[in-house]
Order: C-alpha cells, then structure tokens, then sequence
C-alpha cells in the first residue's frame, strides 16, 4: 500500500486520500453448477486489487495501474465513457462507473484512481471482477450512494456483460462483494440465495496450482455443454414438473434418465445434477467439521468433469493426480476447464513438500512448469481504514 501510494503521488502529483481493496475469488465446490440452476461454493481470497483514489473538482476521470505501467495514465471524461481496446483494463473500472450513472446513482465528477493488483495473472482467479468491485466500493464511498452491496454486485456484472462484452454469471461478483473471513459462500446463481459457512483450516492450506495452459478450447466447448444440457431439461420436462436441473435429487435423476435419449447427454446432465448435490452435501460436511469429507467431494467433482462432463484435459488430470498421489486432503480443477487452475487442500506440515513434488510430477508428464500459490480466505471488498 506504501508503493501504490508513492505510485500515486508521482503519477498525479499529489496524495490519494483514501485506500480500498476487493479480493481475488476461487470456487472450492460446484462447477457448471450455475448455469444449470443450481449452487456454487465460493470463497473471496486474500490477494486481490488495491486502490488509491482522490475525487476531483471536474469530469475527468484518470485511470493508473503498478501492474500496466507501461500504459502510463489513461485518461477520459465523465460523458464519454465507452469501450476503447487501448484502454485495455481500464475499460472495467470505466464500465462500472458508466453502468453506475445509467441506474440512476449519480456520479458527479471525475475521479484519480491508481490500482495494484496481487492476484497472479491468468490464473483464473477473478481480478476483472475484483477491480469492479473495487470501483463499486470507491464511488459508493466516494459520492456517498444509497446503494446495498448485492445491487453493486449485479450493477458490477452488468458492466462486464454490456460494458465490457463478457457474458459472464454472476459468481465472481458475488464471491468479492460478500466474501467473509474464513468462510465459503452457498450460492444459489438463479434466486441469489446464499449462506455462510465457516471454514476452519487449523491444520490446513488451501493451494491453488496454475497448469500455464492456455484455455484455447473452453469458450466453444462450453457452449456445447450449455446447449446439451438444456436438451437434457427439455427431455426430462416431458413428465417432470421442473425449471432446471438443479432441481433435482440424485434419485429423481436416476429414475427418469432413460428420459434423455443421447448417452452424452445424458452423461452432461448427471454431472450438473450430481455436483449440485455434492455441494449442499458439501456444507453439511464443514458444518460438521469433516474437512476429509469435504475433500472426498473435491475429489468426486473433478472425477465427474473428467468422465462425464469432460472439460479437464491432461493438464489439469496430471496436476490433480498428482495432488491425490501426494497425499492431498481433496484436489479438483476449478473454473471452466480445459486448462486453468486447480484447488488443493493440504495438511500445513506437507505444504513445502507438496509443492514440490507435485511440481516434478506435473512437468514430468506435461513439460510444463506449474506455479503454486498459498491462499488464505478473506474479506469481501472494502475501504481501509487509515493506519
């Protein structure tokens, strides 16, 4: 926070008066869930964007990244926001402000705004939607807004989807709007419904590993997965009264099955049923304090999206196996596939060794160098106080 201070000094020639931070995100449990109406498991992390900011007297709004330096200051008016490929990350924080003012929350004028970001490049973990929320956070307190936290959780999505062009749900979002300290979010993506739930690593850490695989093939691939689950509803819904597959029970799946008459299909729709019923299944076992149960639903999660969602890939396979032959409490990918990263958790005396050896075996089978970051679960975005 001292350097991005000092950043901000240099760059607009005076002290930021006040400091924010939003948190990267990762989701421990329910993946392909959300589309399919039913729940994720988020958690918000300790790394995440900084912010240094200063209100100004007129329109213009000037944008500063320590991550970007080499784009200088990126400079624009309060009536001329728009998307500008040049503006590269900046379009973010700008979309928020845009979507902000066209909801009828006045931001009055422009603003000095210099951001740091400690969330490691591409490894899925969410820093588009970390400086949304972060923006969101600054112009509340800034413009003093009467707004509550899930409508700029969905004002922040709003701004990726039309703002920026990114269709994406509203997971993100929500995990960095609401993260709790040392808790995991039930999420249910159609109604908003969610709980917190406690989750105490006395004796473990959480470890996410980055394959360095680029994801070339999961855009298209999760669109066909979109698609054939919706065939699967539409089969089912010819003699069962339902809105979508989250809506049923492993059992009720079972009986009616014979319903969907493409075998791969019918494969799509048991992982998005089954996973779903692993993470409610999921917040019943750290309720109870089983972290070895939970980590046996981890691991049941990637089995599913290897055989019957298939969107893993050898990359992630290898990364995960070997987590599992390194004595890994749970391992599974997380995100959508095909490359990306996975979520460990591991006994805190094994963390060194983990690392390492899972390190040697990932590039033994991939020729790939995998990188291994030690998370912990924090806050959801916020202003810091001074010191």
């Amino acid at each position: 926070m001292q350097e991005l201070k000092q950043a901000f000094q240099n760059q607009f020639g005076e002290e930021g008066k006040a400091t924010f931070f939003a948190p990267g995100r990762v989701n421990l449990i329910g993946e392909h869930t959300d589309y399919n109406g039913g729940h994720v498991f988020p958690c918000a992390l300790s790394v995440g964007t900084y912010a240094v900011v200063n209100k100004r007297e007129d329109s213009k709004l000037r944008f500063y990244s320590m991550n970007f330096p080499e784009l200088g200051i990126i400079e624009t008016e309060m009536d001329s926001l728009k998307y500008v490929e040049e503006h590269d990350w900046a379009n973010y924080p700008k979309g928020v402000i845009e979507t902000f003012n066209k909801n009828g929350y006045e931001i009055t004028t422009g603003m000095d705004v210099a951001f740091y970001g400690n969330i490691p490049n591409g490894a899925g973990l969410s820093s588009s939607a970390s400086i949304e929320l972060a923006t969101s956070v600054i112009l509340k307190d800034l413009f003093d807004l009467s707004i509550d936290r899930i409508e700029m959780i969905k004002l922040s999505q709003k701004a990726e989807n039309e703002f920026v062009g990114v269709n994406c749900g509203i997971m993100d979002q929500f995990a960095i709007g609401m993260g709790k300290r040392d808790h995991a979010i039930l999420l249910n993506c159609d109604t908003l419904d969610f709980q917190h739930t406690p989750i105490s690593l006395t004796e473990h850490s959480l470890i996410i590993s980055n394959t360095n695989k680029r994801r070339g093939l999961a855009d298209s691939k999760y669109n066909e997965r979109r698609t054939q689950c919706e065939e699967a509803l539409k089969a089912l819904q010819q003699s069962l009264d339902i809105h979508s597959l989250g809506d049923l029970t492993k059992e009720t799946f079972e009986e009616n099955k014979y319903l969907i008459k493409d075998p791969v299909t019918e494969k799509r729709a048991k992982h998005a049923v089954y996973e779903n019923n692993r993470t409610i299944e999921a917040v019943d076992k750290l309720n109870a304090g089983d972290i070895e149960g939970f980590g046996q639903l981890m691991n049941e999660s990637h089995v599913s999206l290897r055989d019957d969602y298939e969107v893993t890939g050898k990359e992630l396979d290898a990364l995960v196996e070997a987590a599992w032959n390194e004595g890994a409490v749970g391992s599974r990918m997380t995100g959508a596939g095909f490359g990306g990263c996975t979520i460990s958790i591991v006994n805190q005396d094994q963390v060194d060794s983990f690392i390492e050896r899972v390190g040697q075996a990932y590039y033994k089978q991939t020729n790939l160098e995998a990188d291994f970051y030690v998370v912990e679960i924090g806050d959801g975005a916020k202003k810091l106080e001074e010191e």
